[in-house]
């Protein structure tokens, strides 16, 4: 799947999270809501790291570590979006910038 899939997936699901969170009466998450929700889904990811290599004990560690790198992509993929940002754009552009500092 390619960037733009994923992307669209990622929006779609957000969409649904949407109505369902406006249906119980939460409220549609704001651009705020979703980085506060991505923060999150990093230090849980960091922790899944650290048990992955040894310094911590969860259960299943190995296999929870793909599900919360997704959750971290699809936070990051929803931002994108609705902020307008183009990644393969700002990626190219990140590491190219990186690269000649590097070479």
């Amino acid at each position: 799947m390619d960037l733009e899939s994923l992307q669209a997936r990622a929006t779609a699901i957000a969409e649904l999270y949407d109505r369902h969170n406006v249906a119980v009466g939460r409220g549609a998450w704001s651009t705020t809501d979703l980085a506060l929700g991505f923060v999150g889904d990093v230090g849980d990811l960091a922790k899944l790291v650290m048990a992955v290599d040894g310094r911590r004990d969860i259960a299943d560690a190995r296999e929870r570590l793909g599900h919360e790198l997704a959750d971290c992509l699809w936070s990051v993929l929803v931002l994108a979006d609705r902020y307008g940002v183009d990644l393969v754009t700002e990626f190219n552009q990140m590491t190219d910038g990186i690269e000649h500092h590097l070479t």
